[in-house]
């Protein structure tokens, strides 16, 4: 429940209109907001992060959960069995944790190739290995064929607090830099280009990858990190706004800092989509302190993941909960959380 911000009220059709927009952006966060959390309050839940910090035993335990229907099953950089523990990996990491162990149920359409199932299964295990989680426990469940689209997955974590630090939305302060981990879009782009069948002269891959190697580095360095959050559905976009509103202050942006790929771009020109609100499966921003942002991006940029680290904007309190992009052009623009699903299924 990551998609988070100021509530509206959810239309009175609501129901149609989760069925027509997918559930993603501004809709989730309506549906949060005014359906979920009042029927399931809790101190965690309110915290709306990308995961619960839990205490148990004098241990500090990050918790998250996250369902993948992402389509296709298989795409140029992954498939959705490495997504989805990349998504749950990066989920503990946004918390600050390391990741220690996953769950995965399997909610498997009659007719699904086994051939595809093996593929999926395989790459999860790769993709755990390579994080350094162990997958503990599951469970799988088998629907009537055309009701299950293959194949969704629903993954569960936990990872292991090993720090004092209160990271979320609370602890940013005016004066923050705001730091990308990387390049923009390329995991909505490939997916959407292999959904549609569009070719482009070079294959842009997925991003998805797992990011909570270069953020540790960050928080064994000592540096006061005080906000992370992953780009998922919405892109950049839609998580500062996210940020900006819970923390109520404002984030301004150089336009000319936020790196896209040119690829990307044309193929963001010729689809109408704004890089900015396009999903990313192995990208984060990062809040801390203006006077450590150098060595921050030192130790980002030794991690492949973050290799592409740049500082983006920073944190203000003027025009609190939103957040203003400077285009370059000498003009301004202000961002907005993705209104609906542009791209459908995409995580």
């Amino acid at each position: 429940m990551s998609e988070l911000g100021a509530s509206c009220p959810l239309p009175a059709s609501s129901e149609r209109v989760l069925l027509a927009h997918g559930g993603g952006g501004r809709l989730s966060q309506q549906l949060f907001e005014e359906l979920f959390l009042p029927a399931l309050r809790s101190p965690e839940l309110e915290a709306r992060h990308d995961g619960a910090l839990l205490s148990a035993g004098g241990a500090r335990l990050a918790f998250s959960t996250d369902a993948y229907v992402v389509d296709p099953l298989i795409f140029p950089g992954g498939d959705i069995g490495s997504l989805a523990v990349h998504g749950t990996v990066n989920d503990l990491a946004m918390c600050g944790a390391r990741p220690r162990w996953l769950s995965a149920a399997f909610v498997l359409e009659e007719g699904l190739p086994l051939s595809t199932l093996r593929r999926v299964v395989a790459s999860m295990g790769a993709a755990a290995a390579a994080a350094g989680v162990a997958l503990v426990t599951g469970d799988t469940k088998v629907v009537d064929r055309g009701r299950g689209h293959g194949l969704y997955l629903t993954t569960s974590g936990v990872g292991v607090v090993e720090h004092g630090a209160a990271i979320g939305p609370q602890t940013v302060r005016a004066g923050d830099a705001i730091l990308l981990s990387g390049d923009l879009g390329r995991h909505g782009i490939a997916i959407m280009a292999t959904r549609e069948g569009l070719e482009f002269e070079t294959t842009i891959e997925s991003d998805s990858a797992p990011v909570h190697a270069p953020v540790l580095a960050l928080l064994e360095a000592g540096l006061e990190v005080h906000c992370l959050r992953d780009l998922t559905r919405g892109g950049l976009a839609s998580a500062l706004v996210e940020v900006a509103q819970a923390a109520g202050l404002g984030c301004a942006l150089d336009g000319a800092q936020i790196p896209v790929e040119e690829d990307v771009q044309g193929a963001c020109e010729l689809l109408g989509l704004d890089p900015l609100q396009v999903a990313n499966e192995g990208r984060f921003v990062c809040f801390l302190p203006a006077a450590q942002a150098e060595r921050a991006l030192e130790v980002l940029r030794k991690h492949p993941v973050s290799a592409g680290a740049t500082a983006i904007g920073v944190v203000s309190s003027a025009r609190p909960g939103l957040v203003e992009l400077d285009t370059g052009f000498g003009s301004s623009r202000l961002l907005d959380m993705l209104s609906g699903e542009q791209l459908p299924r995409i995580c």
